[in-house]
């Protein structure tokens, strides 16, 4: 195995064992904690939104894209996986969507960027809990 994969593998698992991040794809509904910094203070912000991409899939340099519309301007940010910013992951809906990218939602606003929610998955991972 390759040096850097090693070192790679043992500081995801480092990260991943701090916080439980979990399994989601394009179309779900993340809650995001983040750390901020006002001042010499920090405080944790959530950011709600849909998932509409997961960009570099393994590896330290896995990130994730969260679109939420907010007062009618759309707003996308792009998380690292594993940033140290990120305090939480929750997954509030899973969304039924037959795309990995769902950049077609920066053109639509309103009901019709509503993505429909996947029910069977929803209850099944219920009844896992």
């Amino acid at each position: 195995m390759n040096i850097i994969k090693k070192i790679e593998k043992k500081q995801i698992e480092k990260l991943a064992a701090d916080k439980k991040i979990p399994n989601f794809k394009a179309g779900d509904t993340l809650k995001i904690h983040v750390k901020i910094k006002d001042g010499d203070k920090f405080r944790i912000q959530i950011f709600e939104g849909v998932v509409i991409a997961r960009d570099n899939g393994t590896g330290n340099n896995a990130s994730f894209t969260v679109r939420r519309e907010s007062y009618g301007v759309g707003v996308e940010r792009k998380f690292p996986l594993y940033s140290p910013a990120i305090e939480k992951i929750e997954k509030v809906r899973i969304g039924r969507v037959r795309r990995a990218k769902l950049f077609f939602l920066r053109g639509l606003s309103g009901k019709k960027a509503r993505i429909v929610e996947d029910l069977a998955a929803t209850s099944a991972e219920k009844t896992n809990k």
